[in-house]
């Protein structure tokens, strides 16, 4: 990789460090393609939003079930095997997926959410591996600009696909990129076939107490939740508040590739605000994403600014994401990442599951522009906890 480009994105240092955030970044361009599919499908099959927001919890939480399976299945399997599950997950979720049927497109989403969880749990492990403590605020920059144009270019081009050549398109080209970045992360022997043994204790149950015994994990678990309920907030429900105010399904397509455009500017957010510390970085990005979250909700009355508004919220959020799991990572003992990282990056499935259980009430009475001033104060609690970030952080 060019010296000059090594250091505009300030890798230096970093051996792999583009390579695995390409990886990465491969394997969410898939897990992004159909992203703005589901919601319209799930909307299309059960014709009310309220319903949307119940199959989707029931999602979350037969999702969370296999999330704490992971640590079993790696202490059982391996890495080799539990990634080469994961895309097989995937891959039988793209053959569901076209069909027409309420309990076909459910499990196809069950079983898409767990592939590309246990997926990421290897790759994830990989990275922290191969990436120092000291240096990981440096590529998380990077990983996330890669990420984020993967969320840009995915939910546009996912919409499109399904316009031009039907709904089994963009699940077609969902699992021909993710077995292309399984095949990648295998050809460079970032896993083998070769079977080792995850240290600790196989029982998922059995470390939680652990975990919850250290309030850095704890804080860097709730900040992540907060993200994560916000961006899930943000991929569901625009694109049937979309379609609900009279834009189209390409145009909620690139409304969700814009706002994840954004993201991209994680690298540059990274260095404004190195000056400023880990903690005024978050409060400063959470509370940003907060405001401008509940005024999208208070200019219901107009779409059009509503969209604004929301797509003026990523930017916000894409400030939070150039932190991304730094605090995570500062904070696990090296002898512990194994089954920490994968209690840990459980925030996802809460992230779906909290968000989507409330709104399954509250949209009983309340319209849908609400749901945003909702995910509004989470990220407000956000701000509030990032206060107690340690200084040298």
């Amino acid at each position: 990789m060019p010296v000059r480009l090594v250091r505009m994105l300030n890798i230096e240092g970093i051996p792999h460090a583009f390579e695995l955030a390409l990886i990465q970044g491969l394997m969410i361009l898939a897990l992004a393609i159909p992203v703005t599919v589901f919601p319209l499908r799930a909307f299309e099959l059960l014709g009310d939003t309220q319903q949307v927001s119940v199959l989707f919890t029931a999602v979350g939480v037969m999702g969370l079930g296999g999330a704490l399976a992971l640590p079993y299945m790696l202490a059982r399997q391996g890495r080799y095997r539990l990634i080469m599950l994961g895309f097989s997950g995937v891959l039988v979720s793209a053959l569901l997926f076209p069909m027409d049927s309420g309990l076909a497109f459910f499990l196809a989403v069950v079983l898409y959410t767990w592939g590309f969880f246990a997926a990421d749990i290897v790759i994830n492990m990989v990275i922290i591996e191969r990436v120092g403590r000291r240096s990981f605020v440096r590529f998380e920059g990077v990983r996330m600009a890669v990420l984020g144009l993967a969320f840009a270019l995915g939910p546009w081009a996912g919409v499109q696909l399904s316009s031009l050549a039907g709904l089994w398109a963009p699940f077609a080209a969902m699992a021909l990129l993710a077995l292309s970045s399984g095949a990648w992360i295998v050809w460079r022997r970032y896993v083998t076939p070769a079977r080792r043994m995850v240290r600790g204790h196989s029982n998922p149950l059995r470390f939680i107490p652990r975990f919850a015994r250290q309030p850095r994990l704890r804080l860097a678990y709730v900040l992540a939740l907060a993200r994560s309920a916000w961006w899930s907030v943000f991929f569901i429900y625009t694109p049937i508040y979309c379609v609900n105010n009279g834009f189209t399904d390409a145009d909620a397509g690139l409304i969700i590739s814009v706002g994840s455009l954004f993201v991209m500017l994680a690298p540059l957010w990274g260095r404004l605000g190195a000056s400023l510390g880990m903690r005024r970085h978050l409060v400063i990005g959470y509370l940003a994403t907060a405001v401008v979250s509940v005024a999208a909700t208070l200019f219901a009355f107009l779409p059009d600014a509503v969209i604004g508004l929301i797509l003026v919220s990523c930017l916000c959020a894409s400030w939070i994401d150039a932190v991304g799991n730094a605090p995570f990572v500062r904070a696990v003992h090296p002898h512990e990442r194994a089954e920490m990282m994968s209690l840990y990056t459980t925030y996802r499935e809460f992230g779906r599951i909290v968000p989507q259980s409330v709104f399954a009430v509250v949209l009983l009475v309340l319209p849908l522009s609400t749901v945003f001033a909702w995910v509004g104060l989470g990220m407000a609690a956000g701000a509030w906890y990032s206060r107690y970030i340690p200084k040298r952080y």
